[in-house]
């Protein structure tokens, strides 16, 4: 793991470190900085780190100045002692915010959240290369709302829908998250044992299912758990691929 430390006080800095150590000892610190000057110097000459870790006060001015001047493309984690930038911090798409004094758990907990942001990663590189037919289905989406961040196994979807060209997730409890993918995508990361898109608009899994009924020219109507709102019916030509899908010889 390569991390990078924006910080203008070496005793925070020194105990940051320490901490890391402490939490991964195979991690490589590539660079302390301590200005927004030499920041965006350094990502204009240097390979992206996997985590930097931002002070917001800097000597030269707050950090959310470095996001302004040059693409900083891994995740950050915010460390400040005022908890008023943390929604700043989340429009550059920050992984945690994290105040001083930062404690050990409240570190590896971030750390954590690193490391299954980085599953989803590979698993969704892998399920989106159309060449690869082997490709494994994703095991966990992150799914960014606000400012909090949620993992979201497949297990506990019900279905997936669009709407208003946005896409959105409905989880098992009936919760809806937004998602950065279109259905086109999404279809091609999940596994297509356990979910089917029925149309344009939906994508389903086979747990949501409470009732099929038959509907006009030879479609079937689904009537889903958590209730979907509006009438989910499967479209005309997929309506036998998706019965041999439902006996489970699709």
């Amino acid at each position: 793991m390569r991390i990078l430390i924006i910080e203008d006080e070496p005793s925070a800095s020194k105990r940051l470190q320490k901490m890391l150590r402490e939490l991964e000892p195979t991690m490589q610190v590539v660079g302390v900085l301590e200005t927004i000057t030499a920041t965006v110097a350094w990502f204009k000459d240097n390979e992206a780190p996997d985590i930097a870790f931002f002070d917001i006060q800097l000597a030269d001015g707050e950090s959310f100045m470095v996001f302004d001047q040059v693409e900083v493309s891994c995740p950050v984690i915010f460390t400040t002692a005022y908890d008023e930038h943390a929604l700043r911090a989340f429009k550059v798409n920050a992984l945690d915010y994290l105040l001083k004094p930062v404690g050990k758990e409240e570190l590896r907990e971030a750390l954590e959240r690193w490391e299954r942001l980085q599953v989803v990663r590979e698993n969704a590189g892998l399920a989106s290369d159309g060449d690869k037919e082997d490709a494994a289905p994703v095991k966990r989406f992150l799914i960014r709302y606000g400012d909090h961040y949620r993992v979201v196994e497949p297990k506990d979807i019900a279905y997936i829908y669009s709407m208003e060209k946005n896409t959105f997730l409905r989880t098992t409890e009936g919760k809806d998250l937004p998602m950065d993918e279109s259905l086109d995508r999404l279809e091609k990361q999940l596994d297509a044992e356990k979910f089917y898109r029925i149309n344009r608009q939906v994508i389903i899994h086979f747990q949501c299912i409470k009732e099929l009924l038959a509907y006009s020219k030879s479609r079937v109507k689904v009537i889903m758990e958590p209730p979907f709102g509006q009438d989910a019916v499967v479209s005309s030509e997929r309506s036998a691929d998706f019965k041999r899908w439902l006996a489970g010889s699709a």
